[in-house]
């Protein structure tokens, strides 16, 4: 799949079919995460997979905002460094890196950031020095999950030189 298609045809999913993921994938997905690019080089993530049935009804419990993890094949919790400047956004560029490398499978997935982070600390073994900063749950669509995404035009969101400047069809040529 080329990168702008799956862009434009990814969505979140919260259900899941009951089709089990490949090593051969989640091992690619996981590549993918390794080879994003990090705040200095720092490749400070880390990635705690979860597959096990028991292991993702405990993520579900763990979790304020993603209980339905528990129907997911499989979960990826990913931890960041605080510490390192600009952690925040190597986690959302890591969780996207995923996402779209599990979408090019047809694997669709989820992500939620509501944990009861003593639990889930303790549950995972997470060491102090490290943040949870979201959970992805993956596995094949239970429903279909192409569709047109609700989203605002670009001339609600793009200002061609100066905010509040309305963007016109030239400014992009």
């Amino acid at each position: 799949m080329d990168a702008f298609e799956a862009i434009s045809t990814k969505l979140e999913a919260r259900e899941f079919a009951s089709k089990k993921v490949p090593g051969e994938t989640k091992k690619k997905i996981l590549e993918a995460a390794r080879l994003t690019g990090s705040s200095m080089n720092t490749q400070h993530w880390r990635f705690v997979l979860v597959q096990d049935r028991s292991n993702l009804k405990r993520l579900a419990s763990d979790s304020i905002s993603g209980k339905w993890v528990e129907g997911a094949d499989f979960a990826i919790i990913i931890l960041t460094d605080p510490k390192v400047p600009g952690s925040n956004i190597d986690a959302g560029r890591v969780v996207q890196d995923m996402e779209l490398a599990a979408w090019n499978f047809g694997v669709a997935s989820g992500i939620y950031t509501g944990v009861g982070e003593a639990s889930l600390r303790k549950d995972y073994s997470i060491p102090d020095e490290l943040k949870p900063s979201a959970v992805l749950g993956f596995g094949y669509p239970k429903r279909k999950t192409l569709g047109k995404k609700n989203r605002k035009p670009l001339e609600e969101l793009v200002f061609p030189e100066r905010y509040g400047v309305k963007l016109k069809a030239s400014d992009l040529s």
